[in-house]
This record gives structure tokens, sequence and C-alpha cells, in this order.
């Protein structure tokens, strides 16, 4: 399915960055479903990444956190020897996990109980991107505007 944003974009600015997203999940190759996560909105601005890590340690697992990028990556726990399974259904692989961050995203923090790692994010927009009321004044013209044009 090829979907056109070109009429989006005709009244909006600034938006480039929407659309590459939208073209490489479109064109990404489908991940697989290991491991298994949720994401919760926790407040308007505060988010949590909930993601099944059985069998993982805080050592094997590592979050880095570049540009608007969120990667998380777990390394598989050694395997001792002496282990024979009959049935081995508890995935114990490597794994690495992307997660694009809208702007301004922050990772406030990271948890590891129970066999769930949770990850909590933010969002902290700086004081010189909030809106702010910009005040009109009355006065004379500013000058190179004909004044012939502004009586009309």
């Amino acid at each position: 399915m090829n979907v056109d944003f070109q009429p989006l974009f005709r009244s909006a600015i600034g938006f480039d960055r929407l659309a590459r997203l939208l073209d490489t999940a479109r064109a990404a190759p489908e991940q697989t479903a290991y491991p298994p996560y949720n994401i919760e909105k926790t407040g308007e601005d505060t988010y949590v990444l909930t993601m099944a890590v059985a069998g993982f340690s805080a050592q094997d697992l590592e979050i880095n956190a570049q540009d608007n990028t969120l990667l998380i990556a777990g390394r598989a726990p050694a395997e001792t020897a002496e282990r024979r399974y009959l049935h081995r259904g508890i995935a114990g692989r490597a794994f690495e996990r992307r997660f694009v961050l809208a702007d301004h995203m922050q990772i406030a923090g990271a948890e590891l109980a129970n066999g769930l790692l949770h990850v909590s994010l933010r969002r902290v927009v700086p004081e010189a991107l909030k809106p702010r009321r910009i005040e009109i004044t009355a006065g004379p013209a500013p000058q190179g505007i004909d004044q012939a044009r502004l009586a009309a």
C-alpha cells in the first residue's frame, strides 16, 4: 500500500523528519516479536516501556539512547554444559530492539524486576520551545511600507 502525504505537506512546515520516519517504517523489514513489550502512557508527558526479558540479568542488558533512537539489547546468558533440556520453551537468545523517540523525550530511568525491564520516559520541552503570547503594539507603520497602500 502506497500512501501519498503530499497534500498534508501543503499546509505543514518542518515535518520532513515525520515523512522520513513514515517512509522508514513502511520500508523496514518486519521485526520479530521477541522479546514482547508494552508501551504505556502513564501521564500527560510520561511513558513506560515494559519488556519481558525472562532469564536476563541487568548485566546481560544494555540500554542506549542516541539522537531520537532508544536501543535495548540483550546478550544471551551463558549456558552451562551440564543442562539437558527435554523441552525448551523459554527463549534466552540475544536480541536488539530499536524505538524511535519523539523530540524532547528523555530516559528517566530503568528497572529490572521479576523478569520485566521497565524503562521510564518523559517528554521535557525546553522553555524556549513552549508556546508564548506575542504582544501586539499599535504605532506608526514601519518604514518601507507604502502609506497609500495602507490607506486603501
